[in-house]
């Protein structure tokens, strides 16, 4: 009884001991082949109606301010993984996973920022210390939407002239930015 009891009291330590990392936004993969390579997304999906209310939430300018590092969606950061070399703009993305964040700005183009470290959780993003990690940061077309997207959508997608074009949507705004597979 004293062995069971020990091995329920440490269990429960450890579990106590791990971080919750639970979030209310659901976490989806998007994948698709462009021009050969495999991309993939993996992401938070946050709604514009705050968690466990009705309360409609502004989203740019408001819940993800202008002019500020944003983890691009919900809890861990953004991950986009390639099987092959992807260029963004001047930006050479070797095969492999990294981070995207997004700068937002109400007038002027926005950015899509490309980070070598992966594993963040929420926002840990200090500018000061997260260059270094940066491939850099590449301009993003801002559109608006014609109707309103309540959750936050990404999508990759080909572009009929070669290469493939990433989009960020929620509200009525839709941040894009192509890219080209190196061959």
């Amino acid at each position: 009884m004293k062995k069971h009891l020990s091995s329920l009291i440490i269990a429960s330590t450890v579990l106590a001991a791990l971080p919750l990392r639970a979030g209310v936004s659901p976490h989806e993969t998007i994948t698709a082949t462009v021009d050969g390579a495999q991309v993939s997304v993996t992401y938070g999906r946050p709604y514009t109606k705050k968690p466990g209310t009705d309360d409609v939430r502004k989203i740019w300018g408001g819940l993800v301010p202008y002019g500020k590092v944003w983890r691009t969606g919900a809890d861990a950061a953004t991950i986009l993984a390639t099987d092959q070399t992807l260029v963004f703009g001047d930006i050479t993305v070797p095969a492999g996973k990294y981070t995207l964040f997004t700068l937002p700005v109400e007038n002027g183009a926005s950015k899509l920022i490309i980070n070598k470290r992966t594993g963040q959780w929420g926002i840990p993003y200090n500018e000061k210390n997260e260059e270094k990690n940066e491939l850099g940061r590449v301009d993003m077309k801002k559109d608006t939407l014609d109707t309103a997207v309540d959750q936050f959508t990404m999508a990759v997608e080909s572009n009929p002239s070669g290469g493939g074009v990433l989009k960020l949507s929620w509200e009525k705004t839709q941040f894009s930015v192509p890219f080209t597979v190196k061959k």
